[in-house]
């Protein structure tokens, strides 16, 4: 079993690699085939986006915070948290909510200003030359592939899963748990990053447009409103809903990703790793598709670990008696033979 698990991982690695070179391999061709001048910089706007950025400029700093605040009232005014926002669950959801935004910005501005600079002096802006929309699929790709690998690793790896287990814990979906990680997790956020660097390098405006695009699509996903079930309902839209379902995260989809059990047919929590693009899950055979919704969420070994044990672990344990995040804990604690779950391997349904 190892052996064949070793051997998917390396054609995993392989197949990445191949896409990661996809969007290189377009813009030298672009280049070679129109003639372009690579000195020059290509890194304007198309016409038709033009209208978009000053939108998209405010989304970046505080319109994506009122968006995700926005949802949150009309999740809660339509009663879809089933009164499970209580207590510590509270407590731990505003505290991740909050604390990355007082966390991350200088983290990544000491990354950006200072450790990049030293570590590629004179390569500011070396990839200006790049048209927008080179520049935006590359980032694209690099960006949301590496956070599934990011994503994958940590369900896959049982010591690096109580850094992403927080996400998991929360017994419901939607905007009040989406921001919902270990401070850990969070700061080492692989593909901020590369999409720093990629910034620095002079994809800026292209980077400004997935963070935006991709923050849409993934709050969309851990949301509570199914707002992707008349895809499913009417006969007309379900060409779309094909395509939809397989080519970007949905609730459907992700919702099975946060279910508490795989028993049911509907849940997958050792898969549906894709935050922007579910067609990774699709590509490494990690998907399931249903179109259905998990009747519950969370992890069933959960024992509602004190706010500060879940965000700030290993730094603080917890005091609750068989958690993994309790003092003294080296692994995940076992369970009896008796409540393991029978998981299927992962594999795309057809529909």
């Amino acid at each position: 079993m190892a052996i064949v698990q070793k051997e998917k991982l390396v054609r995993d690695l392989t197949i990445s690699f191949f896409i990661y070179s996809l969007p290189v391999v377009a813009i030298y061709l672009y280049f070679k085939l129109t003639g372009g001048a690579v000195s020059e910089s290509h890194l304007t706007l198309p016409p038709f986006l033009e209208f978009a950025q000053p939108v998209f400029a405010n989304i970046r700093t505080w319109g994506l915070t009122v968006f995700m605040i926005v949802l949150g009232i009309i999740e809660f005014a339509a009663g879809l948290y089933d009164d499970e926002w209580t207590g510590e669950e509270r407590k731990i959801d505003i505290v991740c909510f909050l604390a990355p935004k007082l966390l991350l910005p200088p983290v990544i501005a000491f990354f950006s200003l200072t450790a990049l600079p030293y570590l590629l002096p004179n390569a500011a802006n070396a990839l200006s030359w790049v048209p927008f929309w080179g520049g935006f699929f590359l980032i694209a790709i690099a960006d949301d592939l590496t956070q599934y690998w990011y994503h994958r690793l940590h369900h896959q790896v049982p010591f690096l899963w109580r850094f992403h287990r927080t996400h998991h814990s929360a017994p419901y979906m939607g905007m009040a748990m989406a921001s919902r990680q270990n401070f850990i997790y969070t700061v080492f956020f692989s593909q901020i990053y590369l999409t720093a660097t990629l910034t620095y390098l002079g994809l800026g405006l292209p980077a400004l447009f997935v963070l935006v695009i991709k923050s849409v699509i993934t709050l969309g996903a851990h949301s509570s409103i199914p707002w992707d079930k008349p895809f499913y309902k009417y006969k007309v839209l379900h060409p779309i809903a094909w395509v939809l379902e397989r080519l970007i995260s949905t609730p459907a989809t992700h919702h099975a990703h946060h279910a508490d059990t795989s028993g049911d047919g509907v849940g997958h929590f050792k898969g549906n790793f894709g935050n922007m693009f579910f067609i990774w899950d699709v590509i490494f055979g990690t998907g399931l598709i249903t179109r259905q919704y998990p009747k519950s969420f969370g992890t069933k070994s959960y024992k509602q670990e004190e706010w500060y044990a879940q965000f700030l672990w290993p730094i603080f344990k917890s005091k609750k008696e068989g958690s993994s995040l309790a003092e003294g804990v080296l692994s995940l604690p076992s369970k009896p033979k008796a409540v393991i779950e029978e998981t299927p391997a992962p594999v795309l349904e057809q529909v």
